[in-house]
């Protein structure tokens, strides 16, 4: 009995493995001289950029995600005159990725590679060939007066298939990415 529910959890374990996506990768970097917490405002600035590589349904899901991050943070919109100016770029490459597998067969089989008397050592090498899609979703936060970069996150993943729930994917992406922003605030 306890050996079946053993198994049972065992196989429950890797079927879950298997349901996992690449997870998204996380960064960010600031500059250590600036006071965050005198900051108030913000805009969305260049939105354009993201033009030539999303489709426009998903250029304003980012928008709308990193807008509701921000507001979430206490900034409040103010497209006249902001204290930040907040900019996104997203990038995607085509990726290949080349494994080998060599097996070898003789006496023994895979743990003695060796054999005795006529026809000695075989060997067979497969090749297995993965194309797929790298994707980078970069924020930056840009102090408006001064014009120079304060803050930035950024978030890869290999996209292997496209999300089922695109909004919400993006809004846990966007959240993941801004969860560092502000330095030094207090986690919620």
């Amino acid at each position: 009995m306890r050996t079946n529910r053993l198994i049972q959890c065992l196989l429950l374990l890797w079927v879950a493995g298997l349901s996992c996506g690449p997870a998204l990768t996380v960064s960010s970097d600031y500059d250590r001289n600036v006071n965050f917490s005198r900051y108030k405002t913000f805009t969305m600035f260049n939105t354009d950029s993201m033009s030539n590589t999303v489709s426009e349904l998903n250029k304003k899901r980012i928008i709308s995600s990193i807008k509701n991050e921000m507001l979430k943070k206490g900034f409040q919109e103010n497209t006249t005159s902001p204290e930040l100016l907040v900019n996104t770029v997203a990038i995607f490459k085509d990726k290949t990725n080349v494994s080998s597998t060599t097996s070898y067969y003789g006496y023994g089989g895979f743990y003695r590679p060796y054999a005795w008397g006529a026809g000695g050592l075989s060997s067979t090498t497969s090749y297995n060939v993965d194309n797929y899609k790298d994707g980078s979703l970069i924020i930056d936060i840009i102090d408006a007066s001064t014009k120079s970069l304060i803050w930035q996150g950024t978030g890869n993943k290999e996209i292997d298939k496209p999300a089922k729930d695109l909004d919400k994917a993006i809004a846990d992406a966007v959240a993941s990415i801004m969860a560092s922003f502000p330095p030094g605030a207090a986690k919620k």
